[in-house]
């Protein structure tokens, strides 16, 4: 049996799976960042929701990646985790 990462690896060597894995890497990197606040914090997406005023269905569509959030939307579950957000921009990788 394969590995994910083995998988991943093959797949990669095809240059249109390549590209559009790139290209969803933000909103990846967001979603899983958003996730590892909240679950380093202990909290549940319901208590999470209880501390910023946002639906809990909202969080979970965000940790889904079926909804996409504002700059705002980031900052009040940054400070509802006792947290800053930041944006960082780094250079490309090359293939």
């Amino acid at each position: 049996m394969k590995s994910l990462k083995m998988y991943k690896d093959a797949q990669m060597k095809n240059s249109e799976f390549a590209e559009e894995y790139e290209s969803i890497q933000p909103e990846m990197d967001v979603i899983r960042a958003i996730v590892e606040a909240r679950t380093s914090k202990n909290l549940t997406q319901k208590q999470l929701s209880e501390r910023t005023g946002i639906n809990q269905a909202d969080i979970s569509k965000l940790e889904n990646g079926t909804r996409n959030p504002s700059i705002n939307l980031l900052k009040r579950l940054a400070e509802g985790m006792d947290m800053v957000l930041k944006i960082e921009f780094v250079p490309k990788k090359k293939l």
